[in-house]
């Protein structure tokens, strides 16, 4: 291990938890399996994607419910619930409900602007407030504020033979500091730190500083901690894309290399108006994989990562996968297996 590398503290994976629209309760099943797999492997984490209108997750919050009753020790996260979809107080009440029921164990993982295809949506979502609705950080600072027990109304006390609270119930007492933004550019990471938020960065980012992906995902990390009260204590969690390909079988590898080489081409220059930067997925035996992960300047000033498991494959697939990452991959990043 090189030694500007620091042994990794915390291992986990991201799945977007993607289903047949004939048999979706099969998929579900398949997402809540494959967190039960996580645990017994030993990651410290599990967290689930968010899609809606399409065939994947819709409901996280809802998906990590019952995650929580089928494991006991493993964190439970959301990369990310995109906040234009929400209600602000009406999400922190489902966040504390799961984290009690959980044991303290989710990590809300959330972003902001408009919901994807706004335009075509917005009439089902929004039809009295559509043109006035506010994507702005103020919708987060919202949430953060109800999660973190602050008045939601000026009314409290009892009325009749109910008793009401000013705050949102349940209150979980140390779900505001697990709650994580997934930032993709400076403004992004720097509004996370000031607010004492954590930081997931995946495989994307804005190029504002460099046609690096290393550096410019580099350059969020460290600003964001420069805001942050914990300074360099401040969590940063990395999500890139990999695909140990130890135990895969021939089938398995020439997918899984179809795969990267697909997505390849996007890699290469800054995409569209907004210049968003995608990081080559890493495919490959475990030993390739540690050494260009200890050459990512990103990767060394962490010490967790949610590794994303690829859209589409099937569910033999992550298992192999994640086996390898917990046995292999893993422990060449310097981790230990929890529990």
């Amino acid at each position: 291990m090189p030694p500007t590398s620091k042994p990794l503290q915390k291992l986990g994976f991201l799945t977007i938890g993607l289903f047949d629209e004939a048999d979706p309760r099969r998929g579900h099943e398949s997402t809540l399996e494959i967190i039960e797999l996580g645990e017994r492997l030993g990651f410290d984490s599990a967290w689930v994607r968010h899609r809606h209108l399409q065939y994947g997750i819709s409901s996280p919050v809802a998906v990590l419910a019952a995650a929580s009753q089928r494991t006991s020790r493993i964190e439970l996260g959301t990369a990310v619930i995109p906040l234009g979809w929400e209600n602000p107080l009406r999400l922190a009440e489902d966040l504390a409900t799961v984290d009690i029921l959980s044991g303290g164990r989710l990590n809300p993982g959330i972003s902001v602007g408009p919901p994807m295809h706004y335009d075509h949506v917005k009439q089902a979502l929004y039809p009295d407030t559509a043109d006035i609705e506010d994507f702005s950080y103020e919708r987060v600072r919202r949430l953060l504020d109800c999660v973190r027990g602050k008045p939601a109304t000026d009314f409290s006390g009892v009325k009749g033979f109910e008793v009401f609270s000013n705050r949102v119930q349940p209150h979980s007492p140390g779900l505001g500091r697990r709650m994580w933004y997934g930032g993709g550019s400076l403004r992004s990471a720097q509004w996370a730190g000031e607010h004492g938020m954590n930081l997931l960065t995946s495989s994307v980012v804005k190029a504002e500083e460099s046609e690096d992906f290393a550096e410019v995902q580099l350059s969020h990390i460290r600003t964001f901690r420069a805001h942050h009260p914990d300074g360099e204590r401040a969590r940063v969690s990395q999500g890139l894309v990999v695909v140990p390909t130890d135990s895969a079988s021939p089938e398995q590898r020439a997918k899984y290399e179809a795969y990267a080489a697909k997505r390849l081409p996007r890699t290469a220059a800054p995409q569209g108006p907004a210049r968003m930067m995608f990081a080559p997925d890493l495919v490959g035996p475990s030993e390739q994989i540690a050494e260009q992960l200890h050459a990512h300047v990103a990767f060394r000033e962490v010490d967790e990562v949610a590794f994303a498991l690829p859209f589409t494959f099937e569910h033999e697939d992550y298992v192999q996968i994640l086996t390898d990452i917990a046995t292999r991959l893993g422990p060449a990043l310097g981790w230990q297996p929890a529990g």
